[in-house]
């Protein structure tokens, strides 16, 4: 898959993507921390890149959506701008809107029976944490979900337990996904926990 064509897929499969400097609980410039700001007092979940720890995308993206800075934020495929029209649409009242209507609810019968599959956790966590190396046990909605990643180098337990659940933002909030144990380790942590290697972790592309 070229980088062009994994744009589009993360495009076409995310209703509500941000591409940002840094994650939602760390942003690394201003412009990201206030955008994702306005997201997030929304309430509305939604789907984030790191570009920092994505450089094809970062350099590729701006002559897929001809807008040169980050963020960029997308609804259902489409640009609609950076921080300042993020604020804009915040202050005018049409944020809101915007993002309910990319995110419809399903109805109460279907959302009870509908759970996210491991796979699709999987490759949520992949998505923001590019190095992220996964393992996944249980069935359902209660999973236990293991996570190994450098980008964990240096944070405490509690925040790179954070950094996973902002993967999950959206299946968390629908239901998808609720009983949720998560393990997260820098490789040499989890080196240093297994006396054989682990057959189970796989990385996803």
């Amino acid at each position: 898959m070229t980088t062009e064509e994994k744009i589009r897929h993360q495009l076409a499969t995310n209703p509500i993507l941000i591409y940002m400097k840094g994650i939602p609980s760390n942003p690394q410039c201003g412009f990201s921390a206030k955008a994702t700001g306005l997201l997030n007092a929304t309430h509305i979940p939604y789907a984030y890149i790191n570009v920092l720890e994505a450089p094809f995308i970062r350099e590729k993206l701006p002559s897929i959506s001809h807008w040169p800075t980050y963020p960029q934020l997308f609804v259902n495929g489409e640009l609609v701008g950076g921080c300042d029209i993020v604020e804009e649409m915040a202050n005018n009242g049409s944020l809101l809107p915007l993002l309910t209507a990319a995110v419809p609810k399903k109805p109460e019968a279907e959302a009870k029976t509908d759970t996210i599959s491991p796979e699709a956790v999987a490759q949520l966590i992949q998505l923001a944490i590019t190095d992220a190396k996964v393992k996944i046990d249980g069935i359902g909605c209660d999973l236990t979900i293991t996570v190994v990643s450098e980008q964990f180098d240096g944070l405490s337990l509690v925040k790179k337990q954070q950094q996973v659940l902002a993967c999950l933002t959206a299946p968390l909030a629908t239901g998808q996904l609720h009983a949720v144990s998560v393990k997260a380790y820098t490789p040499d942590e989890w080196l240093g926990l297994q006396t054989q290697p682990a057959a189970g972790l796989l990385q996803i592309q």
